[in-house]
């Protein structure tokens, strides 16, 4: 008998004890019950907005929930404006990146006091930021609202401007020398220019729109016994002008205008061609183009087009480095009478003088007229229309002279040679 009730108070016993570590475990895993008259939740409901949102980022709830049931706490409210717009962007991006959020935690808790303060006092005080360095003292806080917000529980000041610790402006200023050492960019071996044999100089900065600080000729690309021309980057090294758009809105309004179809297909198929145009007005040249019409291209001749490169030289005679309309060229020729023109093919010239009240460009049989000025303009490019091929005066192949016709006796027929604009006229005797 005795030995039954012994057994069934020990049983009883180890029923009360099993329990009460139960409950005893459920109340440590409960998390504190926060009311709703808690300053937390005046924090969160306030007009301090940008406060509330980092202290959600940062995961600060639940440790300032633990706080608020354990003491009252202080909390110096920056204004929504010191937060989003008098903070530095660059230290703002650092606080909210993912590998941040502890300088983000330390941050908002260097705005909290473990007490209660109705006023603010010129002394140390005691900041539930970790670290004993993390003290805040009297003349770092410049209240603008004092007692804002007055809860059971704590205490809201407004203040004017975010309140930094020692510990994440050291973290933020570590990242900051670490990453502009890691952002210099390699350079590599020294470019050599094959046209002089010397070291390549990298050219000054230019502002936006300014003419280029090298000549044209040492931005042209290599010819094609050295490099293929490059292909333009978009918006051009500068990133001022988009040539190789407006390259393709002349190609296009050379088709639309009609008898230039020939000079567009040559355009077309010479793509290192149209592709180096692109590039220098990309890089801020200008360029005018004297374009021959279908009908002077057609009386090319097989060996003028046959050589390797040929094409690309007689276009090459045909750009000139200027922006040149049909207005400043005819008064330039009636001003001064002849006019030599940069070509893109050096060193030669094209020569240019007033003629039947137009430009004529070249030499005696090699001379073309502009007939459709202003073809395309708009600023970077320029393209006039002229009625014959141009080349230089050594490529000019002059033909024999034949030998003289002997005429009957009393007969002499003497015909002079076609002129542009005159009819043939023949005098017999």
């Amino acid at each position: 008998m005795d030995l039954q009730i012994y057994g069934f108070l020990f049983t009883l016993f180890l029923t009360f004890a099993i329990n009460g570590a139960t409950l005893q475990e459920k109340a440590q895993i409960t998390p504190p019950q926060i009311n709703s008259n808690s300053v937390l939740v005046a924090l969160l409901d306030s007009h301090y907005t940008e406060l509330s949102e980092l202290v959600e980022k940062a995961l600060l709830l639940q440790p300032l929930e633990e706080a608020v049931t354990k003491h009252n706490i202080t909390i110096f409210a920056p204004r929504n404006e010191a937060l989003e717009r008098d903070l530095d962007p660059e230290f703002k991006r650092f606080l909210l990146e993912p590998g941040n959020i502890k300088s983000l935690q330390n941050l908002l808790l260097f705005h909290m006091v473990p007490t209660r303060l109705t006023s603010w006092h010129q002394k140390n005080h005691t900041t539930l930021c970790p670290g004993e360095a993390e003290r805040l003292s009297g003349n770092m806080v410049n209240i603008i609202h004092p007692n804002d917000i007055i809860k059971s529980d704590g205490i809201i000041h407004g203040i004017k401007k975010v309140l930094i610790p020692k510990s994440v402006q050291q973290s933020f200023n570590n990242r900051r020398n670490l990453r502009s050492i890691s952002a210099v960019l390699p350079e590599g071996a020294p470019e050599i220019d094959p046209r002089t044999n010397r070291l390549k100089k990298k050219p000054n900065p230019v502002p936006a729109g300014a003419p280029p600080v090298l000549p044209i000729y040492s931005a042209m690309a290599p010819g094609p016994s050295l490099a293929p021309a490059p292909a333009p980057g978009p918006g051009g090294h500068h990133h001022h002008f988009d040539g190789e758009t407006q390259v393709k809105d002349f190609i296009q309004t050379l088709l639309h205008y009609g008898g230039y179809n020939e000079l567009a297909d040559i355009l077309v198929n010479l793509t290192s061609l149209a592709t180096e145009m692109g590039r220098l007005v990309s890089e801020g040249y200008v360029l005018t183009v004297l374009a021959p019409n279908d009908e002077a291209m057609a009386k090319l001749t097989t060996d003028q087009l046959s050589e390797p490169g040929a094409p690309e030289q007689i276009m090459y005679y045909h750009l000139i480095p200027e922006y040149q309309t049909e207005e400043s060229m005819y008064n330039s020729v009636r001003r001064f009478g002849k006019v030599k023109y940069d070509t893109l093919r050096l060193p030669h010239k094209v020569v240019a003088e007033e003629a039947d009240g137009s430009v004529k460009f070249g030499f005696e049989e090699g001379s073309a007229y502009l007939i459709d000025p202003d073809i395309y303009t708009d600023g970077r490019i320029s393209v006039q229309g002229i009625d014959g091929v141009l080349f230089p005066v050594e490529d000019i192949k002059v033909a024999p002279k034949s030998a003289p016709v002997v005429a009957a006796a009393g007969d002499a027929k003497v015909v002079a040679k076609q002129r542009r604009g005159n009819t043939n006229y023949s005098f017999e005797s």
